[in-house]
């Protein structure tokens, strides 16, 4: 099963695609970490999950404001 990424009609897939390795990236780059490692622990984030439903916009946000905001969900976690 092929999963698309749709927002107003539109295909954003390849976008999302492109967004999301430039966030790992810099995740990785943050962390010292390699991109795999970065990459298993962001696809079970809430981070992650949100940027899946495109009608929240997430996506259109700079990938350095994605990357704040799953370090915020990181601390929240560690918090409890």
């Amino acid at each position: 099963m092929e999963t698309k990424y749709i927002y107003k009609g539109q295909d954003i897939t390849i976008d999302l695609m492109f967004k999301i390795e430039h966030i790992v990236n810099n995740i990785a780059k943050r962390e010292n970490k390699d991109f795999d490692t970065v990459f298993s622990d962001f696809l079970v984030s809430n981070t992650y999950r949100m940027l899946q439903k495109t009608d929240n916009l997430l996506w259109a946000e700079s990938s350095e404001f994605i990357v704040d905001e799953y370090d915020r969900e990181k601390i929240e976690l560690n918090s409890k």
